[in-house]
């Protein structure tokens, strides 16, 4: 089915500037939006990493208009291909409470409410008072530590080193339309809808996406060395549906307001509704992205997904057993100056395949003679 690009595109798109891709008959294209035109710009710049280190956002040949939508046989994917994909936990105070109840509970939903009204009496308007690493916050750890209240998951919400992690391999993340996929043997999880920001290989930020982290808390909550399994499965990365490049109509303090809407519909009529209010978040994003750049060299780039304060505690099904994902459950994630990403919820295994890595992504603009345009 032909997707609407006005209906998930930011609010203003006329006047901003869009990078992306899409998949057609003949492989990946990279496209632009400029002015509600739709451009492909791939006999110029074959991956969106390269248009990103060239700052080459414009130029190459006009497709039409915009809600004319994507040509016949062209699909809609993730906007970024060849950056590192690393993603930013615990940055909310909220956030920060809801890891430590998973950590409390071992990963059992049932405990979690009980440890949820206890934590919060404790420890909530102490996390949401600091700054991260302050002298304020080094008291505040000592006070924890004395009430034998301290966590790892505390750790990296007030001391002076965020939470970084690898998110899932280059080329592997979703695009808007998309399924997304929760691990078959989670029994506890949740959507997290996130601002992403897109950098270049020298760290600088070009713009931004949404995205949705997928999380399972039981995996996590068991043991925070399940991490990788807890995030990193196939179809649990969705970006998109364009990144929003920054400029005279949107930078990074368009990012730092931002309200990032969130809209669970599930099969049987359920409907779970929440906001991420970047507003809100406790270390800035340009401070994450120094973080996550660190010691390190990304030469294709990278994006970073900023958290999120978003932690559904609504109960589904059973009392006392909060949220978790079903098969059918579409996430829709919505902010009005970057766009929508919605995506059709199913299990990682039973997610389509993901079939163009790095070697078939080689090999296809081999064939077409794009490989230089890399």
């Amino acid at each position: 089915m032909a997707v609407d690009l006005v209906s998930i595109l930011a609010e203003d798109f006329m006047e901003g500037q869009f990078l992306g891709r899409a998949s057609s008959p003949e492989g990946p294209v990279v496209i632009a939006i400029v002015e509600g035109k739709l451009f492909d710009l791939t006999s110029e710049v074959a991956s969106v990493s390269t248009a990103v280190a060239r700052r080459q956002f414009a130029g190459g040949r006009l497709i039409g208009e915009v809600a004319d939508g994507l040509p016949e046989g062209w699909e809609l994917l993730s906007p970024i291909d060849l950056q590192c994909i690393k993603a930013s936990g615990v940055t909310f105070a909220l956030s920060a409470i809801e890891r430590v109840i998973e950590e409390r509970a071992r990963g059992d939903a049932a405990e979690a409410a009980q440890i949820r009204s206890q934590l919060e009496e404790k420890v909530g308007s102490g996390i949401r008072s600091v700054v991260p690493g302050s002298a304020d916050a080094q008291e505040l750890k000592a006070a924890l530590i004395a009430e034998d209240m301290w966590s790892q998951y505390l750790e990296v919400a007030i001391g002076p080193d965020a939470e970084i992690f690898s998110k899932s391999p280059v080329l592997s993340s979703v695009g808007h339309g998309a399924p997304i996929g929760v691990r078959s043997d989670s029994q506890w999880n949740n959507p997290e809808p996130e601002v992403v920001l897109v950098c270049d290989p020298q760290g600088e930020v070009v713009g931004a996406a949404l995205g949705n982290d997928v999380n399972l808390r039981d995996f996590e909550g068991r043991s925070a060395l399940l991490l990788s399994k807890a995030k990193d499965n196939t179809a649990s990365c969705a970006i998109g549906p364009f990144i929003r490049l920054f400029d005279d109509t949107f930078t990074i303090d368009d990012v730092r307001k931002a309200n990032v809407d969130l809209l669970i519909e599930g099969p049987e009529g359920y409907r779970l509704e929440g906001t991420n209010i970047m507003a809100e978040i406790s270390r800035d994003p340009l401070e994450l992205v120094r973080q996550c750049l660190s010691e390190h060299h990304y030469p294709d780039g990278f994006v970073l997904f900023c958290g999120t304060l978003f932690a559904p505690t609504q109960d589904r099904d059973q009392p006392g057993a909060g949220f978790t994902h079903k098969v059918g459950d579409v996430v829709t994630i919505r902010s009005d100056r970057i766009g929508t990403l919605a995506n059709p919820v199913t299990t990682s295994r039973d997610a389509p395949p993901w079939t163009m890595g790095i070697t078939e992504f080689v090999r296809n603009l081999t064939s077409r003679g794009l490989i230089d345009r890399v």
